[in-house]
């Protein structure tokens, strides 16, 4: 009887890892934890105590993708990280990184371009954006540091073009250690301008690779 539980509750976890992965990509959820709400209420396991990892959920979300998005969801990220190139050689001057699902490769349409720059003060950022004329709008993030060490962020925020670009703000210090991702606890991975350009110069590599079907 244990052992019919067991596989019935592994089951019913690799529905909820597909169906937030699912919800993710074709709602336009970004956050992991609703999704997966979302996911087990739909599925009548609403107080389910067995909810998946993030981890578990982000990979089903590229598979996801692969799968069903394909070429589209490409075309959207190459937009986002060309958004991105654009944003960081503009923030030049405070050092900016790539963040979140444009570096990660798991970008559509509906998100935004997530940087972290690096100022004195937030001031500096507003200071900047005011003197080019740009209007923006600011407000907090509580990001995690350590194991249990959580602060609070400034965030700026502005729209480039057809896109949304959101600058967390930290000390120029916050170059040494990176706040913790949300999808597996590890310091959240940040990219260089010219690291960004190399991810573009590859799909444009491997675009050329592609034979050609008539």
């Amino acid at each position: 009887m244990a052992k019919r539980s067991s596989t019935k509750d592994l089951r019913m976890r690799e529905r909820l890892i597909q169906e937030a992965a699912r919800i993710m990509a074709d709602e336009g959820v970004r956050d992991h934890y609703q999704a997966k709400r979302k996911a087990a209420e739909r599925l009548g396991a609403r107080d389910t105590r067995n909810l998946p990892s993030n981890r578990e959920v982000q990979a089903a979300l590229v598979e996801y993708q692969r799968l069903f998005l394909g070429a589209e969801q490409g075309a959207y990220l190459r937009l986002l990280r060309e958004a991105a190139v654009q944003a960081m050689a503009f923030f030049e001057p405070f050092r900016p990184r790539l963040v979140g699902p444009v570096l990660s490769g798991t970008a559509d349409q509906a998100c935004d371009v997530h940087l972290h720059v690096f100022a004195e003060t937030p001031e500096e950022i507003t200071l900047f954006l005011m003197e080019r004329g740009i209007p923006h709008e600011t407000s907090e993030r509580r990001l995690r540091f350590g194991r249990e060490h959580w602060e609070m962020r400034p965030v700026i925020r502005f729209v480039a073009g057809e896109h949304v670009v959101d600058l967390t703000v930290f000390s120029p210090k916050g170059l040494r250690e990176a706040p913790r991702s949300q999808v597996d606890g590890r310091p959240m991975q940040r990219a260089a301008l010219a690291e960004v350009e190399a991810l573009l110069a590859n799909e444009d590599e491997d675009r050329a690779a592609e034979p050609f079907l008539p």
